[in-house]
């Protein structure tokens, strides 16, 4: 069984700066697969409960910044509705963020009315749709993060489309 080690760890580390140009060059050739932790650390704990004392339902998040095209993404899908991105710190080889273009009060699933539900429809939908773009359509795993206990960080209902790689129960 492989050891895990928070993912945190990695966001400065490159293997390459330490290798040899020899082994360097046979690292590049080599398929990149990371064996990850999605355990929650205690900065994503804090960054979530920072997220939620400072939260402003009017206010633009970084999602809205990349629905502007303000900020540069990897989109992976995107219709009238809906906008798929790959997420900039994966949990696993493929990790995908479905998003509403119109977040209309729906910054979390907890808060959704019945106004919402042919959008929350649309999301769903588009996750299939990733999901095949993806070569993922054999499984996958959604997740929603919906308020501070569950670490959402921003406000913004977002879906987490995760594959690429066998997945345990239960998820954490």
């Amino acid at each position: 069984m492989a050891a895990t080690i928070p993912f945190s760890v990695f966001r400065n580390f490159s293997p390459l700066k330490l290798a040899t140009p020899f082994a360097r060059k046979t690292l590049l050739l080599q398929p990149r697969r990371l064996v990850v932790s999605t355990r929650v650390t205690n900065n994503e704990e804090a960054a979530a409960k920072a997220a939620a004392v400072n939260f402003d339902s009017e206010a633009p998040t970084i999602f809205d910044k990349i629905i502007n095209k303000e900020i540069p993404s990897s989109i992976v899908y995107e219709d009238e509705k809906v906008l798929a991105f790959r997420d900039i710190n994966p949990q696993a080889p493929v990790h995908v963020l479905v998003i509403p273009k119109l977040r209309d009060g729906l910054t979390q699933l907890g808060k959704a009315d019945s106004r919402h539900g042919e959008i929350l429809g649309q999301l769903l939908y588009a996750v299939k749709i990733v999901a095949e773009k993806e070569g993922i359509a054999d499984g996958f795993r959604v997740v929603i993060n919906s308020g501070p206990s569950a670490c959402q960080s921003v406000y913004h209902l977002h879906l987490h489309v995760l594959g690429g790689r066998q997945m345990n129960w239960p998820p954490g």
